[in-house]
């Protein structure tokens, strides 16, 4: 059987998510995943797609990321999974769509407009 990745995007993060029967072994960017996200809340965020489905223990998920900054690659992983566990068991999507895994959060940084200091602060009027 071939692999198939899936993508997850949050921010301007790109996860490439590979789900395979294991016993739930964690690699991203070939690093252990307590190594690669010290912060617990984030490996949590990653992990709850797999909580919520009952699926712990059952999968090895290997993924490369790249881009943005820790929260938006750990929602991008968190998508890429969710994705992937959809595409293993179609029973799991009600689940995930109700928790909101499913959903691609579209909120980016807005650009930095000419004659501004930044996306939407003005100099300071002086009127003399």
């Amino acid at each position: 059987m071939t692999d198939k990745i899936f993508v997850g995007r949050r921010k301007t993060s790109t996860a490439r998510v590979i789900l395979r029967n294991g016993n739930g072994k964690v690699i991203i960017n070939d690093r252990e995943f307590e190594n690669y996200f010290p912060q617990l809340l984030s490996r949590e965020d990653i992990l709850s797609p797999l909580k919520l489905t009952n699926t712990l223990g059952s999968y090895d998920v290997i993924v490369n990321v790249q881009g943005g900054g820790i929260t938006g690659q750990a929602e991008a992983i968190r998508l890429g999974i969710s994705r992937a566990l959809v595409e293993i068991n179609p029973e799991y999507r009600n689940v995930l769509k109700s928790a909101g895994f499913l959903r691609r959060d579209p909120r980016m940084v807005e650009r930095k407009k000419y004659g501004r200091p930044k996306a939407r602060k003005r100099f300071q009027f002086s009127k003399r």
